[in-house]
């Protein structure tokens, strides 16, 4: 299935029913009152998450939704029916945006969450509501508010506990390939992948968690560089970062502390979150050569694992600091 996560679609609320202009018209009662009922309310749109979905792929192919108008009121005081609400489901992790303003109106993380977002209009008052003492024959009834309606964004940040940060090619999709059931594309050359790809890593009998591979960086992603912004909007989710640092690079820490400065200058937050470094592509090294890597300091506190998804080196050490960083107590 192709994974959409952006669409712009248009809502519109059910108008409200028109209340009606009725007298009783009974043997005997050649005069009856006012009996015109009000009129139904009209539905409203709701937008709500389902676990069960993962792309917004549906609503690129159909931008515009209407719900139910309310009916319009009858005679002998019946109320016109409500109109029936439209419910959009979407994936967890969507956020909903009003406007050229981009105003948030709901952002829905849980299975179940929902927010209104167009209401429908209230129904018109019939003429039996207007009946005084002083006028008992009104001539009298309300037309129904229209519905709300409004263009809407939809954006979905994917939910995960862990998540991949690396330049292209420093290994992600292998990765994520050799520690769940997830079966990205990859290749040797940049930006194969194109979209995020999520897998369930069985961490041991009982323990499993979700882990993101996302697009690569490059210097300037946060200005929209390379697959820039389209990434980093899914690396906001995650609990626990793994930076993906080829060992054979010439300046690992370099790379690191240019990975992290694109993160800090998309959001403050990002950089703050639990971080792993992993040192990938080992098995290319020689023995001796891997003393280099071992005198490399990230900060404080950082975990250093030294990897290769080739041979599988270091691969549970590297899930273990994983679990250990989601699971602190």
């Amino acid at each position: 299935m192709q994974f959409i996560d952006q669409a712009v679609i248009f809502v519109k609320a059910g108008n409200g029913g028109n209340g009606t202009i009725s007298f009783r018209r009974e043997k005997y009662v050649p005069k009856g009152g006012p009996d015109g009922g009000n009129g139904g309310n009209g539905g409203n749109v709701i937008i709500r998450a389902d676990k069960q979905l993962g792309t917004l792929l549906d609503f690129r192919y159909k931008r515009s939704y209407k719900a139910e108008n309310g009916e319009n009121g009858r005679g002998k005081d019946q109320t016109g029916r409500t109109g029936v609400d439209i419910v959009l489901r979407v994936p967890c992790g969507t956020i909903v945006m009003e406007g050229s303003h981009r105003k948030i109106v709901g952002d829905l993380v849980h299975e179940g969450d929902e927010v209104v977002v167009a209401k429908g209009g209230k129904g018109g008052r019939g003429n039996a509501e207007f009946a005084t003492s002083t006028n008992q024959a009104p001539r009298v009834a309300e037309p129904g508010i229209p519905g709300e309606e409004s263009e809407l964004m939809l954006e979905l940040k994917l939910i995960a506990d862990v998540g991949l940060v690396g330049f292209p090619n420093a290994g992600k999709s292998t990765l994520i390939s050799v520690v769940s059931a997830a079966k990205p594309k990859i290749a040797d050359y940049p930006f194969t992948t194109l979209t995020p790809n999520l897998g369930i890593v069985r961490y041991a009998e009982g323990k499993s968690f979700t882990l993101a591979d996302m697009p690569g960086l490059i210097k300037g992603a946060h200005l929209g560089k390379g697959l820039g912004i389209q990434f980093l909007r899914h690396i906001e989710r995650t609990r626990v970062l793994v930076f993906l640092i080829e060992s054979i690079s010439e300046d690992p820490k370099r790379d690191y502390e240019t990975l992290l400065n694109e993160l800090a200058s998309y959001n403050a937050a990002l950089a703050k979150k639990p971080k792993i470094v992993a040192l990938t592509k080992i098995d290319l090294f020689e023995p001796q050569a891997l003393k280099r890597l071992k005198r490399v300091s990230f900060g404080k506190k950082i975990p250093v694992v030294r990897i290769s998804s080739v041979s599988r080196e270091g691969l549970q050490p590297l899930l273990e600091q994983m679990w250990r960083a989601l699971k602190p107590n």
